[in-house]
């Protein structure tokens, strides 16, 4: 058991005054997930003022300038719609302390121990203008050690941006100096929908935002969301990743598969677990299964998004096959199906995405992160993030991961030592042995 005690609770606001203005959220922005929780381990190395408090929320504070969406507030429209409030009212800065060592969290497995490390925010209730949507903890271990415990806005932020800040905020702490080229770039009208109501018809029929397949005989998804479940942490050596990738690409012609570039270590990847966690289901051959997987569609629209884009320019595609072809066809058969889902993100299959969203006054029933159980999943990568970047003059954290995976089906992927790749994956405890073993099997 991790105690934590709190020690101090700050709301920390932009250095300068910064712009007060309202900022239109778009359709993809509405729909994400409340909140991203992470955590990041750094051990001492002997420096004084070690993670200095004091140190941390001035550089905070001048992140903050840049970045000051985060120091707003997330507010319903007139229509119940999502939107920025940009007003200074400042980010949530917490500093505790644990009487444990950062080794007794076993694995750094997501579970409540773990998610005490990253401060609560309550999206649930009706007064969502209250949480910030940057809340950061700071725990000082018995060992020395600490953990930056971070919870962003999935609504404000994707992983690509959060990482921008992250990055900015860690050269503040260091030198005071930040690169130009992290200056966010905000403008979210550029993702704005084109048609502005129901009757209008998109140009593509968009399965990513249909509700997902259930269990053949069942008629909702409420059986599948009482079941117990487990977060399970599996680690691959980079070997193991490159052995999947090869076998994979073993069959990519015999699929049909006119691409010419092969399948990447993430495809191949992504269709192993889908393989293994459709087998260790036990679903039955007919049974659809849906996994929703996200892509970041910053260089795919046109023109080019800047890489400094912050908001969400990560969307969701959904391919689907039957269990039994899954799992009786040879692995180029599942990631074939991730290749051809991923290519359907044009530039011109995106802006109908977006304009298909955007027809829909009330969009929460599209929201992301809680829709998908047995036999779905949803796998999201972090593996091309620069997640090492956070080096706030104390060198780099040697672990980061999610502080929360949830809900049963859910899935990251997050880069580990030597080119190895770490899951974090919950499914219904039933399964989870079987998953494992499916895994490593062959590897």
């Amino acid at each position: 058991m991790v105690k934590v005690t709190l020690k101090g609770s700050y709301v920390v606001k932009p250095l300068k005054p910064t712009p007060i203005h309202r900022l239109g959220l778009s359709p993809i922005d509405q729909i994400k997930s409340w909140t991203t929780e992470t955590v990041y381990f750094y051990r001492p190395n002997g420096q004084p003022n070690f993670f200095s408090a004091e140190t941390m929320k001035t550089a905070l504070s001048q992140a903050l300038v840049e970045f000051y969406p985060l120091a707003g507030r997330i507010e319903k429209d007139k229509d119940g719609g999502l939107e920025l409030n940009c007003n200074e009212k400042g980010a949530l800065f917490v500093e505790a302390e644990s009487d444990s060592c950062i080794d007794d969290l076993s694995n750094f497995m997501p579970t409540p121990e773990l998610s005490k490390l990253v401060p609560y925010a309550n999206y649930n209730g009706t007064q969502i203008n209250e949480w910030p949507p940057l809340a950061v903890q700071i725990t000082f271990f018995r060992c020395g050690g600490i953990c930056l415990g971070m919870g962003i806005s999935h609504v404000v932020a994707d992983g690509a941006a959060s990482m921008l800040f992250i990055t900015t905020w860690a050269q503040m702490a260091r030198s005071n100096i930040v690169d130009p080229e992290l200056t966010p770039f905000l403008d979210r009208a550029v993702l704005h929908p084109r048609v502005q109501n129901e009757e209008d018809t998109p140009k593509f029929d968009h399965i990513e935002y249909k509700r997902p397949p259930m269990l053949v005989g069942q008629v909702d998804e409420m059986e599948e969301q009482k079941k117990e479940t487990t977060v399970a942490v599996l680690k691959l050596s980079s070997d193991q990743v490159e052995l999947l990738k090869r076998v994979a690409n073993e069959g990519r012609e015999k699929n049909g598969n006119v691409d010419n570039r092969e399948y990447s270590r993430y495809e191949s990847l992504a269709g192993h677990i889908w393989r293994c966690a459709s087998k260790a289901r036990g679903l039955v051959n007919d049974q659809e299964t849906k996994v929703q997987v996200s892509v970041d569609c910053r260089r795919r629209l046109r023109p080019a998004f800047p890489a400094n884009y912050f908001g969400n320019a990560t969307f969701p595609t959904t391919p689907m096959a039957k269990a039994g072809d899954l799992i009786s066809k040879p692995l180029s058969y599942a990631a074939g199906k991730i290749r051809e889902s991923i290519k359907r993100m044009t530039d011109e299959y995106v802006r109908s995405a977006i304009d298909f969203l955007g027809s829909y006054r009330d969009l929460s029933r599209f929201r992301l992160g809680a829709r998908y159980w047995c036999p779905n999943l949803a796998i999201t990568s972090w593996v091309g993030l620069s997640l090492y970047t956070a080096d706030f003059g104390w060198g780099q954290p040697f672990h980061m991961g999610p502080a929360t995976v949830r809900p049963d089906g859910k899935a990251f992927l997050v880069s580990a030592e030597n080119g190895g790749i770490i899951i974090y994956l919950r499914l219904q405890t039933e399964h989870v042995v079987k998953f494992k073993e499916l895994l490593y099997q062959g590897l």
